[in-house]
């Protein structure tokens, strides 16, 4: 127990990754909360000035990954939230490359920082469903102990494997310390800005055809209440975050008023291709794996030992549909004719292949 703390609740937090959406808000929680005494929040040197009103309460500290260890030593940290994770390449900002050094680079110093914290006694850390990878031999939900059956196509999945091998490995060499791996569904929510938002967010909305996924989601705000809680309680181990239910890939989208746009393309990154090309962002494989394979998580075990369940992935979607223009973007009757379309246009290309056949 800290001075003027309470059990479970540490002193001095640092926070990495405040630069991102997630980290100044994760930081910013913490910081209003009078269990804790002192909040850091670290991101790289050439991180750009944002967030900056959200963070007046947290100390805010630029030093690059390798560098880590001293100011961790020297601060005397009782908890570290790692957070700084990229989910997905940006070519203008160096594209892969960058992306593995910061994720599976990044994170191997951070964790070599905190094996050198004498005073660490706390570690939570980001991690994803995407640790499970996926491919047409999975099993219909996934729990913590499961195994991934393949090796995950995209870079995200992979750095996501890396990262939770060298988790295991600092709990193995400081067994002291509390580590908590936390494996979030992809966020949605009313103020969530991620690249499956923008992906619902759009009026034609692309798919693999054939294709109908179960999928689940985590509402941002209930992502923040587990992160807040595992850091002023107790929770060692791994656990699955997501948003109890299901929702099918056809029923979310018709649910937020968009038209699905199926690719006939036999390349699973035909999708990624054509929304590239329409504007809607950027899509890696692990976007395009999971709108052809979906993933579903079992989340007992986070229900049974934060005492807390998530909102349902439905209610999560739905906030999300209210806070985007109304949550439709196009009438039924617009909405009706535009699916007309891609239907007959369906049927046009099986009638081609099938005279080509003939």
């Amino acid at each position: 127990m800290t001075p003027g703390g309470t059990p479970g609740a540490p002193g001095v937090v640092v926070v990495t990754g405040v630069g991102r959406y997630l980290g100044a808000h994760v930081a910013a929680r913490l910081a209003a909360d009078p269990r804790i005494e002192r909040v850091i929040g670290v991101d790289a040197p050439d991180s750009g000035i944002e967030f900056t009103d959200l963070l007046d309460r947290v100390e805010r500290i630029r030093v690059d990954s390798g560098s880590l260890g001293g100011l961790l030593a020297d601060l005397d940290v009782d908890a570290v939230v790692h957070l700084a994770l990229v989910t997905s390449p940006d070519p203008q900002h160096g594209g892969r490359s960058a992306m593995k050094d910061q994720n599976v680079i990044g994170s191997m110093q951070m964790l070599a920082a905190c094996q050198r914290a004498p005073r660490l006694r706390k570690l939570v850390v980001r991690s994803s469903t995407a640790a499970y990878g996926v491919s047409f031999r999975d099993p219909a939900v996934f729990t913590e102990e499961t195994e991934p059956r393949e090796v995950p196509r995209g870079g995200f999945g992979r750095d996501i494997l890396d990262l939770e091998g060298y988790v295991r490995g600092f709990r193995r060499r400081r067994s002291d310390v509390t580590a908590t791996v936390l494996r979030f569904a992809p966020f949605i929510g009313s103020t969530a800005d991620t690249t499956l938002t923008r992906y619902f967010s759009q009026p034609f909305v692309p798919t693999v055809f054939g294709r109908d996924p179960r999928l689940q989601f985590l509402h941002f705000d209930d992502a923040l209440e587990v992160l807040h809680r595992s850091i002023v309680e107790d929770h060692p181990g791994t656990y699955n975050v997501a948003g109890p239910g299901v929702l099918s890939l056809s029923q979310a989208i018709r649910r937020a008023g968009r038209v699905a746009v199926p690719v006939l393309e036999p390349g699973l990154s035909g999708a990624a291709a054509l929304a590239r090309t329409m504007g809607f962002g950027r899509y890696g494989l692990d976007q395009v794996d999971l709108f052809v394979h979906g993933r579903v998580v079992d989340t007992s075990r986070l229900e049974q030992e934060y005492g807390f369940t998530p909102r349902s992935t439905a209610a999560a979607f739905e906030d999300f549909i209210r806070a985007h223009h109304g949550g439709v973007v196009v009438t039924r009757d617009q909405l009706a004719a535009a699916e007309q379309l891609v239907l007959d246009g369906i049927r046009q290309v099986r009638s081609a292949v099938r005279e080509r056949r003939s």
